[in-house]
């Protein structure tokens, strides 16, 4: 277990790193000993980010085993979201605002109810309860220019799993008759449609996500609070879009999110 001037000092050179706008680098030598310490060193970044207001929700990264034997761990991770980070559809995307801008393509939930940690373990039956509307959703990754051949789970958490902000389309209330494990979705890339999936991609189905996110935070004492909204995790391929770039992504039946990318 690392010692706790250990976590810090991770957290300390986060901190650091996003206001100087360096580079992504894995913690190499500063590495911490487990996922455990990665939370730990993330939660204090985030308190040194007081700056950046109230936390909106939470986000689920590494949903894929693929990805996750990439960056040695067998299970997903969670991250914070900044309230002011929230944007409404259509959004007005400036790449100069980011170290390094990526887009995913999710659904996102917004809690009618606070979640109560003693209310855990949460399963995706029992969370449906908690969820008053599903949005399509972009995640903005600010991936600081990371060279993504030497990812690692750790390194990557400590750094709050690269969330960079939310893009939010409609909320839609009327989610319950919904098959999430098979709604078809879309994306549309300067007009042309160029990716089709499922709701279900990321790990069969939303609410297993946040089942899955509910009872880390439940865990680590993250509050689930009514209104906070949660990402569940990407149904496409992270893309990295360019100045000019005008990208829709559509859950159908439900409706689309859409931003235009400049300089």
């Amino acid at each position: 277990m690392s010692t706790d001037a250990e976590i810090r000092a991770v957290a300390e050179r986060r901190f650091a790193e996003h206001r100087d706008r360096e580079v992504y680098s894995p913690l190499g030598a500063m590495m911490l000993d487990s996922l455990d310490d990665a939370y730990a060193a993330m939660e204090k970044l985030v308190q040194l980010w007081q700056g950046r207001g109230p936390i909106g929700g939470y986000k689920i990264a590494l949903t894929s085993k693929p990805i996750q034997e990439l960056c040695g761990v067998d299970q997903p991770c969670g991250g914070h979201v900044f309230r002011e980070t929230i944007h409404a559809s259509p959004a007005s995307l400036s790449l100069g605002d980011f170290n390094g801008l990526a887009l995913e393509f999710e659904l996102a939930v917004r809690l009618g109810q606070d979640m109560p940690a003693a209310s855990a373990p949460f399963t995706a039956e029992s969370v449906r309860d908690y969820v008053a509307a599903c949005l399509p959703a972009f995640e903005l990754i600010d991936d600081r220019r990371a060279d993504y051949s030497t990812l690692d789970a750790i390194s990557m958490v400590a750094d709050n799993v690269w969330c960079g902000g939310v893009v939010l389309g409609p909320e839609f209330t009327d989610w319950r008759d919904f098959d999430l494990t098979s709604t078809p979705v879309h994306l549309t890339w300067n007009g042309d449609r160029v990716e089709e999936s499922i709701t279900g991609a990321a790990m069969g189905n939303p609410m297993e996500s946040l089942a899955w996110l509910a009872n880390l935070a439940a865990a680590r004492g993250w509050p689930m609070r009514a209104g906070m909204i949660v990402i569940t995790g990407s149904t496409l391929a992270t893309r990295q879009p360019k100045p000019g770039d005008h990208v829709v992504y559509s859950i159908e039946g439900m409706g689309d999110v859409e931003a235009r990318i400049s300089a």
